[in-house]
């Protein structure tokens, strides 16, 4: 029970978030053109600062752990490439970007420190899951977007040149390389820098998830149901019924299982919104996974959780 209430704890508060985003359209306090600006601003500002503050901060030296680093990575590049291939299965090719992204990306890095505090009273391994998975979440959600954009025209050698300068220009992967080198070169963060960061940073959930519930077209979601069902559950169950086993046998144990259980099996995070919208898809299939997995997702986490201290694993 105590699993149970932490996990309505951490995602209750998000999905009302969203329902107070909707209701604020509803009765036109904010509009199509507001929310949209919000999710331009949370798209290249408070998200890239949110990525380079997680990443900034770690110190590799105390932390490192090559095999655990080497699973996240490789477990990550497996989930995407499975998503991807399961993609394939739905006739309408103009959600497949929203639809891989949204299979395989967590709210790691927002989730994965808490879950683990809460549970062993210190953070743990999450800095290095979030190494280890995080940056290429990030990537790769560009690199699929970009490729997999609706009515991308033009021949072959413009589209892939105008994928490279969106990639290379995009503040995500900006925010992300911006980390990895402070951290690597270890600088420390200045106490007002760090409190700026942690600041903007800190806008990051709250405004994309208003700012999604407003764009919220609850017909148009009814419309992409399947697709989003199957990405919840893909989300969900799918990839730790796959990957926890691998986990076990290769030994990983305590605050390392936790980390990767949140990995997989966390709630898909809202920055998938944010990316798709402010990268030229719909947005409505990434909403929908959002809304789904944040509900569902205290039940299947505390599921998961307490599967694994049956077990004896954590």
């Amino acid at each position: 029970m105590e699993n149970l209430f932490f996990s309505l704890n951490a995602t209750v508060p998000v999905f009302l978030m969203m329902v107070l985003g909707l209701i604020l359209h509803k009765i036109g306090w904010i509009d199509d053109e507001f929310a949209s600006k919000m999710n331009q601003f949370v798209f290249r500002v408070p998200l890239p600062l949110l990525l380079f503050g997680d990443l900034a901060r770690v110190d590799f030296g105390k932390v490192w752990s090559p095999k655990f680093v080497l699973f996240c990575f490789a477990v990550t590049v497996i989930s995407i490439g499975i998503s991807a291939a399961l993609s394939f299965f739905f006739k309408d090719r103009t959600i497949q970007g929203e639809f891989i992204q949204a299979s395989y990306r967590s709210s790691a890095a927002i989730l994965g420190i808490a879950f683990i505090q809460n549970i062993y009273g210190t953070s743990g391994m999450a800095p290095l899951m979030i190494i280890g998975s995080v940056p290429l979440y990030n990537v790769m959600a560009v690199l699929v977007l970009s490729l997999c954009k609706p009515e991308q025209k033009g021949d072959f050698q413009a589209v892939f040149h105008r994928t490279i300068k969106g990639i290379v220009t995009n503040p995500i992967i900006l925010g992300i390389v911006a980390g990895l080198l402070w951290s690597a070169l270890g600088l420390p963060l200045p106490r007002m820098l760090d409190k700026m960061v942690s600041s903007v940073s800190g806008m990051t959930t709250p405004m994309g998830l208003i700012a999604m519930g407003a764009a919220f077209d609850i017909r148009k979601a009814f419309a992409k149901m399947k697709p989003a069902a199957a990405a919840a559950v893909i989300k969900l169950v799918g990839f730790c019924a796959l990957f926890l086993p691998v986990a076990v046998g290769m030994g990983f144990r305590r605050e390392e299982l936790v980390a990767i259980l949140v990995m997989l099996g966390s709630a898909t995070t809202v920055s998938c919104y944010v990316m798709a919208k402010n990268m030229g898809h719909e947005g409505v299939l990434s909403s929908s996974v959002v809304m789904l997995t944040t509900l569902l997702s205290a039940f299947t986490l505390t599921g998961w959780l307490y599967v694994l201290r049956s077990l004896g694993l954590i």
